[in-house]
């Protein structure tokens, strides 16, 4: 992850040097004192969407990436409080409910499922955002 300068020292903001960070003006991963909240997380990894056709596996490769951007700034599965997840379509919606309770069953966090037209690549299936609170 790469540092980018906040608005003091309460609030960290990290970006991954994801293709679309530099270039829609956003980060991977902000903490604003005990909030932590990740951008949307695709199976986007070195620039290419992985595990094409496969809605459960990129809900599990966009989840590790969100998670793994939240250890960046101290938060672990345990803190996370609510997700979100934005599916293409509808017949995904139980692969990626299933993907999700994998990693989240223990943890229940609040969540909310989101059929909608179409995701930044049209061979992503699913984008999943996260939040942990870490008070």
């Amino acid at each position: 992850m790469t540092a980018i300068a906040g608005e003091g020292p309460v609030v960290t903001r990290l970006g991954s040097g994801g293709p679309w960070e530099a270039r829609y003006g956003y980060c991977r991963v902000v903490r604003a004192g005990s909030l932590a909240i990740t951008a949307g997380c695709t199976s986007t990894v070195d620039g290419r969407v992985v595990h094409v056709g496969d809605p459960a596996a990129q809900t599990v490769q966009a989840l590790r990436i969100g998670l793994d951007a939240l250890a960046e700034v101290g938060a672990g599965p345990g803190d996370v409080v609510r997700t979100r997840m934005y599916v293409t379509d509808r017949s995904h919606a139980d692969e990626v409910g299933r993907a999700h309770n994998a990693v989240f069953g223990a943890v229940r966090p609040v969540a909310t499922m989101v059929v909608v037209a179409g995701l930044i690549d049209p061979e992503h299936l699913v984008e999943v955002e996260l939040e942990a609170w870490l008070g």
